[in-house]
């Protein structure tokens, strides 16, 4: 699984990640390959590929987790704070749960008030039961069900490009940001304002 992420990360980083038309075909390495369909806070279906053509940072977790959870919407946060509002302006959080028999609508949206993330940008979203493995998969996210209902899983927060592919990851969720991780996601918005910028052909 490592070997594949860092796989994938490597096409990423030397590709051209914007600019595509939006009904070109999908990068082979793009996780919006994935069928899965996601429901919001407010009760609103939409196909996980519906992000393309906007850098995301993507995790998973679930709204009754007390401590890891909250420190994972945390760490986005504290990237987010980081960036200018040109750059925030140009990045969507998506919040994926693995737990969706719980995290109806009404507890995300309870999540997203009490942690402050109620902002259009930020996405908190409940998968099908089925698709939630292979989301995992996807993201690199190892998760185990425990008998008390909690999950043991992966803190980690994902950013993707506009086509959808890994570009960096981060398991250093805290106050103070991964630097590494903090610099791939301005130079990713970078490199997609400037394929946003450049003129299409036809």
């Amino acid at each position: 699984m490592k070997l594949l992420l860092m796989f994938l990360m490597v096409l990423a980083t030397h590709a051209t990640s914007a600019g595509a038309a939006p009904d070109a075909p999908l990068p082979g390495n793009s996780v919006y390959q994935s069928p899965a369909r996601l429901m919001d806070s407010k009760s609103r279906q939409f196909a996980w590929a519906t992000k393309r053509g906007q850098v995301q940072i993507v995790s998973m977790f679930y709204t009754s987790c007390k401590f890891v959870c909250p420190m994972l919407i945390e760490g986005g946060k504290v990237i987010d704070q980081q960036l200018t509002a040109e750059e925030r302006a140009h990045l969507g959080v998506t919040l994926i749960s693995l737990d969706p028999k719980r995290d109806t609508p009404a507890a995300l949206a309870r999540t997203a008030r009490e942690r402050n993330v109620d902002s259009p940008r930020w996405t908190l979203a409940r998968p099908e039961p089925q698709d939630v493995r292979s989301i995992a998969g996807l993201l690199g996210v190892r998760y185990r069900a425990l008998a008390d209902g909690e999950f043991n899983h992966t803190t980690v927060l994902v950013l993707l490009d506009p086509e959808g592919r890994i570009v960096a990851r981060t398991e250093s969720i805290g106050g103070v940001p991964d630097a590494l991780f903090l610099a791939a996601v301005k130079r990713t918005l970078a490199n997609a304002a400037r394929a946003d910028a450049k003129p299409r052909s036809g």
